[in-house]
Protein backbone atom coordinates (compact mmCIF):
# COMPACT_ATOMS: atom_id res chain seq x y z
CA UNK A 1 0.00 0.00 0.00
CA UNK A 2 1.57 3.35 -1.01
CA UNK A 3 2.57 5.75 1.76
CA UNK A 4 0.43 8.94 1.81
CA UNK A 5 2.26 12.09 0.83
CA UNK A 6 3.12 14.62 3.56
CA UNK A 7 0.52 17.05 2.20
CA UNK A 8 -2.19 14.37 2.31
CA UNK A 9 -1.22 13.38 5.83
CA UNK A 10 -1.43 16.97 7.00
CA UNK A 11 -4.80 17.43 5.28
CA UNK A 12 -6.21 14.29 6.92
CA UNK A 13 -4.85 15.46 10.25
CA UNK A 14 -6.57 18.82 9.84
CA UNK A 15 -9.86 17.17 8.94
CA UNK A 16 -9.67 15.00 12.05
CA UNK A 17 -9.08 18.08 14.17
CA UNK A 18 -12.02 19.80 12.46
CA UNK A 19 -14.34 16.91 13.26
CA UNK A 20 -13.21 16.94 16.88
CA UNK A 21 -13.81 20.67 17.17
CA UNK A 22 -17.30 20.51 15.71
CA UNK A 23 -18.25 18.14 18.52
CA UNK A 24 -17.66 21.03 20.93
CA UNK A 25 -20.55 23.02 19.48
CA UNK A 26 -23.87 22.20 21.20
CA UNK A 27 -26.68 21.28 18.84
CA UNK A 28 -30.40 21.42 19.43
CA UNK A 29 -32.28 22.43 22.56
CA UNK A 30 -31.86 20.56 25.81
CA UNK A 31 -34.65 20.00 28.29
CA UNK A 32 -33.03 22.55 30.59
CA UNK A 33 -33.40 25.18 27.84
CA UNK A 34 -37.16 24.74 27.51
CA UNK A 35 -38.19 27.25 30.16
CA UNK A 36 -38.95 30.92 29.54
CA UNK A 37 -35.87 32.50 28.03
CA UNK A 38 -34.53 29.25 26.60
CA UNK A 39 -31.25 29.48 28.50
CA UNK A 40 -30.19 32.64 26.61
CA UNK A 41 -28.94 36.10 27.56
CA UNK A 42 -30.98 38.85 25.93
CA UNK A 43 -32.86 42.08 26.47
CA UNK A 44 -31.89 45.54 27.65
CA UNK A 45 -30.54 47.00 30.90
CA UNK A 46 -30.62 50.64 29.89
CA UNK A 47 -27.21 52.30 30.03
CA UNK A 48 -25.78 49.15 31.63
CA UNK A 49 -26.85 46.71 28.92
CA UNK A 50 -23.27 45.89 27.96
CA UNK A 51 -21.79 46.22 31.46
CA UNK A 52 -21.48 43.32 33.88
CA UNK A 53 -23.78 43.42 36.93
CA UNK A 54 -22.35 42.91 40.40
CA UNK A 55 -21.45 39.51 41.84
CA UNK A 56 -23.80 37.94 44.37
CA UNK A 57 -23.95 34.87 46.59
CA UNK A 58 -26.51 33.37 44.23
CA UNK A 59 -24.34 34.08 41.16
CA UNK A 60 -20.74 34.14 42.47
CA UNK A 61 -19.34 33.73 38.97
CA UNK A 62 -21.18 36.74 37.62
CA UNK A 63 -23.36 37.02 34.53
CA UNK A 64 -22.80 36.08 30.92
CA UNK A 65 -22.87 39.06 28.54
CA UNK A 66 -26.13 39.89 26.79
CA UNK A 67 -26.11 38.29 23.33
CA UNK A 68 -29.18 39.91 21.76
CA UNK A 69 -30.39 43.40 22.52
CA UNK A 70 -32.27 46.20 20.83
CA UNK A 71 -30.12 48.68 22.73
CA UNK A 72 -27.55 50.28 20.38
CA UNK A 73 -23.96 49.24 20.87
CA UNK A 74 -21.84 52.08 22.31
CA UNK A 75 -20.17 54.04 19.53
CA UNK A 76 -22.44 52.67 16.77
CA UNK A 77 -25.02 55.45 16.65
CA UNK A 78 -28.57 54.19 16.54
CA UNK A 79 -27.82 50.79 15.04
CA UNK A 80 -29.47 47.99 17.05
CA UNK A 81 -27.18 45.46 18.65
CA UNK A 82 -27.44 41.82 17.68
CA UNK A 83 -24.95 40.74 20.30
CA UNK A 84 -22.90 42.12 23.13
CA UNK A 85 -19.30 43.13 22.44
CA UNK A 86 -17.03 40.12 22.50
CA UNK A 87 -15.29 39.51 25.81
CA UNK A 88 -12.70 37.14 24.36
CA UNK A 89 -13.06 33.93 22.45
CA UNK A 90 -14.95 31.00 23.93
CA UNK A 91 -13.29 27.66 24.52
CA UNK A 92 -13.92 26.24 21.05
CA UNK A 93 -12.94 29.33 19.08
CA UNK A 94 -9.89 29.89 21.28
CA UNK A 95 -8.72 26.35 20.62
CA UNK A 96 -9.23 26.81 16.90
CA UNK A 97 -7.27 30.06 17.01
CA UNK A 98 -4.41 28.25 18.73
CA UNK A 99 -4.36 25.57 16.06
CA UNK A 100 -4.40 28.24 13.37
CA UNK A 101 -1.42 29.90 14.99
CA UNK A 102 0.46 26.63 15.17
CA UNK A 103 -0.19 25.89 11.50
CA UNK A 104 0.73 29.39 10.38
CA UNK A 105 4.00 29.53 12.26
CA UNK A 106 4.86 26.05 11.10
CA UNK A 107 4.25 27.03 7.48
CA UNK A 108 6.24 30.27 7.71
CA UNK A 109 9.07 28.63 9.57
CA UNK A 110 9.36 25.69 7.23
CA UNK A 111 8.45 23.28 9.99
CA UNK A 112 5.74 20.64 10.20
CA UNK A 113 2.76 22.99 10.21
CA UNK A 114 -0.52 22.04 8.62
CA UNK A 115 0.14 23.71 5.27
CA UNK A 116 -2.08 26.05 3.27
CA UNK A 117 -5.02 23.75 2.47
CA UNK A 118 -5.49 22.47 6.03
CA UNK A 119 -5.02 26.03 7.25
CA UNK A 120 -7.91 27.18 5.07
CA UNK A 121 -10.06 24.32 6.33
CA UNK A 122 -9.42 25.18 9.96
CA UNK A 123 -9.87 28.87 9.21
CA UNK A 124 -13.37 28.16 7.94
CA UNK A 125 -14.06 26.00 10.98
CA UNK A 126 -12.82 28.73 13.33
CA UNK A 127 -15.25 31.17 11.72
CA UNK A 128 -18.08 28.65 12.10
CA UNK A 129 -17.24 28.07 15.76
CA UNK A 130 -17.01 31.77 16.48
CA UNK A 131 -20.42 32.42 14.92
CA UNK A 132 -21.92 29.42 16.69
CA UNK A 133 -20.73 30.51 20.11
CA UNK A 134 -21.75 34.14 19.50
CA UNK A 135 -25.24 33.18 18.35
CA UNK A 136 -25.83 30.36 20.80
CA UNK A 137 -29.08 30.52 22.76
CA UNK A 138 -27.77 29.27 26.03
CA UNK A 139 -33.52 31.41 29.17
CA UNK A 140 -34.04 31.17 35.90
CA UNK A 141 -29.73 28.29 40.69
CA UNK A 142 -27.73 29.36 49.42
CA UNK A 143 -29.57 31.55 51.39
CA UNK A 144 -33.21 32.49 51.74
CA UNK A 145 -35.69 33.63 49.11
CA UNK A 146 -36.69 37.27 48.67
CA UNK A 147 -37.72 38.87 51.93
CA UNK A 148 -37.87 35.61 53.91
CA UNK A 149 -35.73 33.88 56.50
CA UNK A 150 -33.21 35.36 58.93
CA UNK A 151 -31.04 37.03 56.27
CA UNK A 152 -32.46 39.99 54.31
CA UNK A 153 -32.50 39.74 50.54
CA UNK A 154 -29.30 40.86 48.85
CA UNK A 155 -27.55 42.18 51.98
CA UNK A 156 -26.62 45.28 49.95
CA UNK A 157 -26.38 46.17 46.29
CA UNK A 158 -23.65 44.41 44.41
CA UNK A 159 -23.66 41.31 46.60
CA UNK A 160 -20.18 39.89 47.20
CA UNK A 161 -18.71 42.13 44.53
CA UNK A 162 -19.56 45.34 46.39
CA UNK A 163 -21.31 48.31 44.87
CA UNK A 164 -20.69 48.64 41.13
CA UNK A 165 -19.16 51.86 39.89
CA UNK A 166 -21.81 54.47 39.16
CA UNK A 167 -22.35 55.07 35.43
CA UNK A 168 -22.93 58.51 33.96
CA UNK A 169 -26.54 59.69 34.13
CA UNK A 170 -27.48 56.97 36.63
CA UNK A 171 -28.01 57.15 40.38
CA UNK A 172 -28.23 54.32 42.93
CA UNK A 173 -31.72 53.08 43.74
CA UNK A 174 -33.03 51.74 47.05
CA UNK A 175 -35.05 48.54 46.58
CA UNK A 176 -37.78 47.74 49.10
CA UNK A 177 -39.14 44.43 50.41
CA UNK A 178 -42.25 45.09 48.31
CA UNK A 179 -40.05 45.26 45.23
CA UNK A 180 -38.47 41.90 46.08
CA UNK A 181 -41.94 40.40 46.48
CA UNK A 182 -42.80 41.74 43.02
CA UNK A 183 -39.68 40.11 41.52
CA UNK A 184 -40.55 36.74 43.06
CA UNK A 185 -44.14 36.97 41.84
CA UNK A 186 -42.91 37.87 38.36
CA UNK A 187 -40.68 34.79 38.27
CA UNK A 188 -43.65 32.54 39.02
CA UNK A 189 -46.11 34.36 36.76
CA UNK A 190 -43.77 34.56 33.75
CA UNK A 191 -42.70 30.92 33.89
CA UNK A 192 -46.31 29.79 34.33
CA UNK A 193 -47.55 31.96 31.45
CA UNK A 194 -44.74 30.73 29.21
CA UNK A 195 -45.65 27.10 29.93
CA UNK A 196 -49.27 27.86 28.99
CA UNK A 197 -48.21 29.85 25.90
CA UNK A 198 -50.32 32.67 27.31
CA UNK A 199 -49.05 35.67 25.35
CA UNK A 200 -51.52 38.05 26.95
CA UNK A 201 -50.24 37.19 30.43
CA UNK A 202 -46.62 37.43 29.30
CA UNK A 203 -47.28 40.86 27.86
CA UNK A 204 -48.40 42.12 31.27
CA UNK A 205 -45.10 41.18 32.92
CA UNK A 206 -42.36 41.86 30.35
CA UNK A 207 -41.13 44.68 28.13
CA UNK A 208 -42.00 44.63 24.42
CA UNK A 209 -38.44 43.53 23.60
CA UNK A 210 -38.57 40.51 25.93
CA UNK A 211 -42.08 39.75 24.68
CA UNK A 212 -40.80 39.56 21.10
CA UNK A 213 -38.13 37.06 22.20
CA UNK A 214 -40.68 34.89 23.99
CA UNK A 215 -43.12 35.12 21.08
CA UNK A 216 -40.42 34.01 18.65
CA UNK A 217 -39.40 31.08 20.88
CA UNK A 218 -42.99 29.90 21.21
CA UNK A 219 -43.46 30.22 17.45
CA UNK A 220 -40.40 28.07 16.84
CA UNK A 221 -41.85 25.46 19.20
CA UNK A 222 -45.10 25.42 17.23
CA UNK A 223 -43.17 25.02 13.99
CA UNK A 224 -41.35 22.03 15.52
CA UNK A 225 -44.62 20.52 16.72
CA UNK A 226 -43.78 20.73 20.43
CA UNK A 227 -44.69 22.83 23.44
CA UNK A 228 -43.07 23.42 26.81
CA UNK A 229 -44.92 22.32 29.91
CA UNK A 230 -43.61 24.38 32.84
CA UNK A 231 -45.03 23.76 36.31
CA UNK A 232 -44.34 24.52 39.96
CA UNK A 233 -41.82 27.37 39.56
CA UNK A 234 -40.39 28.20 42.97
CA UNK A 235 -37.75 30.68 44.08
CA UNK A 236 -35.02 29.07 46.18
CA UNK A 237 -32.63 31.98 46.64
CA UNK A 238 -32.29 35.57 45.50
CA UNK A 239 -29.76 38.39 45.71
CA UNK A 240 -29.74 41.96 44.48
CA UNK A 241 -26.87 42.55 42.05
CA UNK A 242 -27.48 46.25 41.42
CA UNK A 243 -30.26 48.82 41.23
CA UNK A 244 -30.20 52.28 39.69
CA UNK A 245 -32.28 55.06 38.17
CA UNK A 246 -31.97 56.57 34.71
CA UNK A 247 -34.10 59.66 34.36
CA UNK A 248 -37.68 58.56 35.04
CA UNK A 249 -36.90 54.82 34.79
CA UNK A 250 -35.82 52.49 37.60
CA UNK A 251 -33.77 49.32 37.01
CA UNK A 252 -32.98 46.39 39.29
CA UNK A 253 -30.91 43.31 38.44
CA UNK A 254 -31.45 40.31 40.71
CA UNK A 255 -29.80 36.89 40.74
CA UNK A 256 -32.33 34.12 41.26
CA UNK A 257 -31.95 30.41 41.81
CA UNK A 258 -35.21 28.57 41.28
CA UNK A 259 -36.69 25.16 40.62
CA UNK A 260 -39.46 24.06 38.27
CA UNK A 261 -40.79 21.04 36.45
CA UNK A 262 -39.91 21.55 32.82
CA UNK A 263 -40.73 19.12 30.02
CA UNK A 264 -41.09 19.30 26.25
CA UNK A 265 -44.18 17.59 24.82
CA UNK A 266 -45.00 16.60 21.25
CA UNK A 267 -48.21 18.37 20.30
CA UNK A 268 -49.67 15.66 18.05
CA UNK A 269 -49.20 12.74 20.46
CA UNK A 270 -48.73 14.40 23.86
CA UNK A 271 -45.56 12.33 24.15
CA UNK A 272 -42.78 13.67 26.37
CA UNK A 273 -39.69 14.26 24.24
CA UNK A 274 -37.56 16.17 26.75
CA UNK A 275 -37.23 16.52 30.50
CA UNK A 276 -38.45 14.43 33.44
CA UNK A 277 -41.91 15.27 34.85
CA UNK A 278 -41.04 13.62 38.17
CA UNK A 279 -37.84 15.56 38.78
CA UNK A 280 -37.72 19.35 39.19
CA UNK A 281 -34.72 21.09 37.69
CA UNK A 282 -32.79 23.97 39.24
CA UNK A 283 -31.44 26.95 37.35
CA UNK A 284 -29.77 30.25 38.17
CA UNK A 285 -30.16 33.43 36.14
CA UNK A 286 -29.96 37.19 36.54
CA UNK A 287 -33.17 39.00 35.70
CA UNK A 288 -33.30 42.74 35.16
CA UNK A 289 -36.55 44.57 35.81
CA UNK A 290 -37.43 48.11 34.76
CA UNK A 291 -40.12 50.39 36.08
CA UNK A 292 -41.22 53.63 34.52
CA UNK A 293 -42.38 56.29 36.93
CA UNK A 294 -45.79 55.36 38.27
CA UNK A 295 -45.73 51.94 36.59
CA UNK A 296 -45.10 48.32 37.55
CA UNK A 297 -41.86 46.33 37.35
CA UNK A 298 -41.44 44.60 33.97
CA UNK A 299 -38.83 42.00 33.02
CA UNK A 300 -36.42 43.69 30.58
CA UNK A 301 -33.47 41.27 30.37
CA UNK A 302 -32.35 37.74 31.24
CA UNK A 303 -28.71 36.74 31.67
CA UNK A 304 -27.23 33.34 32.35
CA UNK A 305 -24.78 32.84 35.19
CA UNK A 306 -21.17 31.94 34.52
Amino acid sequence: MPTPSPVLRRTLHALAVALALTSLVPLGTTAADARAGGGGSFGSRGARTFSAPGFTRTAPGGAAPIQRSETPLPGYGGAPAGAAPSRGFGFGSGLAAGLLGAGLFGMLGGGNGFGLLPLLLIGGLAFFLFRAFRNRMPGLAGGPAFGSGPTPFGAGAGGMGGRPAQRPNTVPLAVTPQDFDAFESALVDIQTAYGREDLAALGRHVTPEVFRNFERDLGENRARGVHNDVADPRLLQGDLAEAWREGATDYATVAMRFSLRDITVERATNRIVGGDPSRPTESAELWTFRRDRGGAWLLSAIQQTR
